[in-house]
């Protein structure tokens, strides 16, 4: 499996969340957003990893998956 644009337009949903409140602390993707954008929070609404199509809260699933990507984001990005 590869990282494609799609999956690499979803990991950039997910690292969007605040993981240390995320049950007061959810996000909005505009429809006037980058069509990309939009069409990733769709997804990870439709893959039940957040609450509404256009963005909202992180489920549990959704927890994990963003936390797992914010760990990848930070491990490849390498000391600054």
């Amino acid at each position: 499996m590869a990282f494609t644009q799609t999956l690499v337009a979803e990991l950039e949903i997910l690292a969007l969340f605040n993981l240390d409140n995320v049950q007061e602390e959810g996000i909005k993707v505009h429809q006037d957003a980058a069509p990309e954008a939009v069409a990733a929070a769709r997804r990870l609404h439709d893959k039940g990893l957040i609450s509404r199509p256009d963005g909202g809260y992180l489920t549990s699933l959704g927890v994990d998956a963003a936390e797992q990507a914010q760990s990848l984001l930070t491990i490849l990005s390498g000391p600054r």
